[in-house]
């Protein structure tokens, strides 16, 4: 787990202005040219199901011509990023010798009182330690949503996790990525006014 400094933007889905606080946060990092947007989770559960939602959103876009071509994105409910194939992901991105940003996005488990919550962090994704599994890490920056609560059984809590919950977060972070992706940050930055980080 990152400690609070890693954290650059925290907010709740139900929030009217949380993908517009997301997407101002992704805007005040430094980003490469290229970015890579690793979706992890799998179809198979639905609280892990969180990632690939957002993938396959943003794959809609991708394919309307409505992300700009330096964005790549891995990770949807038919070709999910997840334990078995994350490595092979990461080693394709490396190996296109590219100088890019990669912004991992998974969900996770956590305290009763966070579920609902999106953090934006800085440093990589440690993904499947709510379920104590030994997964590369993966991103530059890292989004996560709070689908659920941990402590006990969390394949069973992630399994019987509320789909309207993570399709709900799923819409949020999808809507900020868009946002900052298209450079239309500015936009939620006059919606917001003012924007402290913290």
């Amino acid at each position: 787990m990152f400690a609070d400094a890693d954290v650059v933007r925290r907010v709740h889905w139900s929030d009217p202005l949380a993908a517009a606080h997301l997407s101002v946060a992704l805007a005040s990092l430094p980003i490469c040219e290229y970015v890579d947007v690793v979706c992890v989770g799998t179809d198979r559960s639905t609280g892990d199901s969180l990632g690939p939602f957002i993938g396959s959103a943003l794959v809609k876009h991708q394919e309307k011509g409505l992300l700009p071509p330096n964005v790549s994105i891995y990770g949807t409910i038919h070709q999910p990023v997840h334990a078995l194939n994350l490595a092979d992901t990461l080693a394709e991105i490396k190996a296109q010798n590219k100088r890019s940003t990669i912004i991992a996005v998974d969900a996770c488990l956590g305290r009763v009182k966070s579920i609902g919550f999106i953090s934006i962090k800085r440093g990589p994704l440690q993904p499947g330690t709510g379920v104590n599994k030994q997964l590369p890490a993966v991103g530059d920056y890292h989004i996560i949503g709070v689908v659920n609560a941990a402590g006990f059984l969390e394949h069973a809590v992630l399994q019987n996790t509320r789909l309207s919950l993570v399709l709900n977060m799923a819409e949020v972070i999808t809507e900020s990525l868009i946002l900052y992706l298209t450079n239309h940050s500015s936009q939620a930055e006059v919606a917001l006014g003012p924007f402290s980080l913290l």
